[in-house]
C-alpha cells in the first residue's frame, strides 16, 4: 500500500466519485490514485458535497493540494453539475472553497471513467467481443450502465484526451424489433417517454421484467433468479441484453469506436456473464449490409471499481502538463 504520508508528492491532489447514494473520496499523488486513501460516505448523511470532503480533510490532513476533481452522476455545464438523483449543486468555486486548491473540475461520471481508460491494467477488463489490432490513438467509448445510463467518446488529441459530456440515457428507445416495439410502448404507457435509461439502467431490468411478467422484483433478485435457471428471469435477461446491444451498436456507428466500447458501472457487471449467452453480439451487428463493418468493434466489461477515481487524477495530471 502506497502512503500519502510517506511517500513524498509532487503534485497532491484530492480526487472523488459522487454517486447517488455514496461518494468516494481519495487523494492522488503525481496522478496515481493512494488505495489506502480511499474513504466511502453516506450521501444520506450530508447535506451537500462540501460537507464530505471537509469531512474527509479534517480526518486524512493531508495538507495543501495542487488539485482537486470530482465526477458526478449528472449533467455538468460550465463547472456546474447538478446531480440526476439527488438535490445537490456542485461548482468549481466550491470545490476550491474547501480544498484550497487553485486547480479544480467538475467532471460527468463517464468523462472521468473515460479519462481513466488509458489507466486501467487487463485485469480490469473482461472481453465481451474480441478487439481487432489498433492504434493507441483510436477512438474508444464508454457506455455506463448502472443507477442511470449514458455514454463518453474518447478521443486522443494534443498528448492527451478529450471526452465530451453527454445525456445519452434520455435519447428516444430504438424499436428495431417487435419486442423492442412492444418494450418501447410499455415504457411510454408508464413513464410518459421511452428512453433508453428506462430500459438499461438498473431500474430498467426492472421495467423489462414488470413488462413481460407484469410483477417487480428488484434487479438483484431478477439475475439471482437467472442465475438459478429461473426461466422469466431469464426472458427479463435476455430481452434486456437485446435491447443493449441494439443502443450499443447504434452508438458505435455514430462514434466509430475503433479501439473499442467499455462498459462501466453495476449494472454492466451484473449483465456481462450473460451478454454472450443471449444474443449481444447478435444484436449489436444487427445493421443490415453493415453487418460486417460492425465486427470490428471490440466490447469489454471494465471491472475496476475505482476507475472514476482514477480517470479524476488523470484529468488533472493531463491538464497539468499540457
Amino acid at each position: 500500500m502506497t502512503s500519502a504520508m510517506n511517500t513524498p508528492a509532487t503534485d497532491l491532489t484530492l480526487v472523488a466519485d459522487v454517486g447517488g447514494t455514496n461518494t468516494r473520496v481519495s487523494l492522488a499523488s503525481d496522478g496515481v490514485v493512494l488505495r489506502d486513501t480511499i474513504r466511502r460516505y453516506e450521501n444520506a448523511k450530508a447535506e451537500s458535497l462540501q460537507e464530505v470532503l471537509a469531512a474527509y480533510l479534517s480526518t486524512t490532513a493531508p495538507g495543501a493540494l495542487s488539485g482537486a476533481s470530482v465526477a458526478i452522476a449528472g449533467p455538468v455545464r460550465e463547472g456546474v453539475g447538478h446531480m440526476t438523483n439527488l438535490h445537490w449543486r456542485i461548482t468549481e468555486t466550491d470545490l476550491s472553497d474547501v480544498t484550497g486548491a487553485s486547480r479544480v473540475a467538475v467532471l460527468n461520471d463517464l468523462q472521468a471513467q473515460g479519462f481513466a481508460l488509458s489507466h486501467l491494467e487487463t485485469e480490469d477488463l473482461t472481453e465481451i467481443c474480441p478487439q481487432e489490432p489498433v492504434s493507441a490513438k483510436a477512438t474508444r467509448l464508454v457506455v455506463g450502465l448502472g443507477t442511470g445510463m449514458n455514454t463518453a467518446p474518447v478521443y486522443s488529441a494534443c498528448g492527451g484526451h478529450i471526452v465530451p459530456p453527454a445525456e445519452c440515457g434520455h435519447i428516444a428507445l430504438p424499436q428495431t424489433s417487435k419486442a423492442l416495439h412492444d418494450l418501447a410502448n410499455s415504457l411510454a404507457d408508464r413513464h410518459g417517454f421511452a428512453s433508453v435509461e428506462e430500459a438499461l439502467s438498473g431500474r430498467g431490468l426492472v421495467n423489462i421484467h414488470r413488462h413481460l411478467h407484469g410483477t417487480a422484483p428488484d434487479g438483484k433478485a431478477i439475475m439471482e433468479a437467472a442465475d438459478h435457471g429461473d426461466t422469466q428471469a431469464i426472458e427479463t435477461a435476455r430481452l434486456y441484453v437485446e435491447t443493449l446491444g441494439t443502443v450499443m451498436g447504434d452508438l458505435a456507428l455514430i462514434h466509430l469506436p475503433f479501439g473499442g466500447l467499455y462498459l462501466v458501472g453495476g449494472m454492466s457487471r451484473a449483465i456481462a456473464p450473460w451478454l454472450n449467452k443471449l444474443g449481444f453480439r447478435d444484436a449489436f451487428c444487427a445493421k443490415g449490409r453493415f453487418k460486417d463493418f460492425m465486427a470490428q468493434f471490440g466490447v469489454f466489461s471494465v471491472t475496476d471499481d475505482y476507475a472514476a477515481l482514477k480517470g479524476c487524477a488523470a484529468y488533472l495530471s493531463e491538464r497539468n502538463n499540457l
